[in-house]
Order: C-alpha cells, then sequence, then structure tokens
C-alpha cells in the first residue's frame, strides 16, 4: 500500500433543483473530472472514493461522491 503525506477529502454533491424537479439528477461529471484534473495538476493522486446517498428533505435523496486523495511531498 503507498503511503503519503498528506490527504484531502473531496465532497462533491448532486445538485438539490434537479432533486426536487426530477426527482434525481445525477452526479455532476464535469464538475467532478474538472476538480480531479486540478487536484492532479497540484500532484494530488485519487486514493479511493465512496458514493453515498443522503435523504434530501422528506422525499428524495441525492448523491454524493466523497473523494479521498494523497500525495508524498518532496
Amino acid at each position: 500500500m503507498t503511503q503519503y503525506d498528506e490527504y484531502k477529502v473531496i465532497h462533491v454533491v448532486e445538485g438539490g433543483c434537479g432533486t426536487l424537479l426530477l426527482g434525481s439528477s445525477g452526479l455532476p461529471l464535469k464538475k467532478l473530472e474538472t476538480t480531479l484534473n486540478k487536484e492532479a495538476a497540484d500532484g494530488w493522486q485519487l486514493v479511493f472514493q465512496v458514493i453515498e446517498q443522503k435523504r434530501f428533505w422528506l422525499f428524495w435523496t441525492r448523491e454524493a461522491v466523497i473523494l479521498t486523495l494523497g500525495r508524498k511531498n518532496g
């Protein structure tokens, strides 16, 4: 297992308006891709990710991705 000197956690959430209007809008893949590319340019690597579903108001659920990034110093 690779050891990293630093870790960073990023939380990317499905949009609330799409969830309310459509019942589900899906994860914002373009935002996810842009975020990962920006972090990779700063030396961060994806260590693991978790997809969670949270209750949104009373009747809806919405997805979120929790990304854990790591990088070595030096």
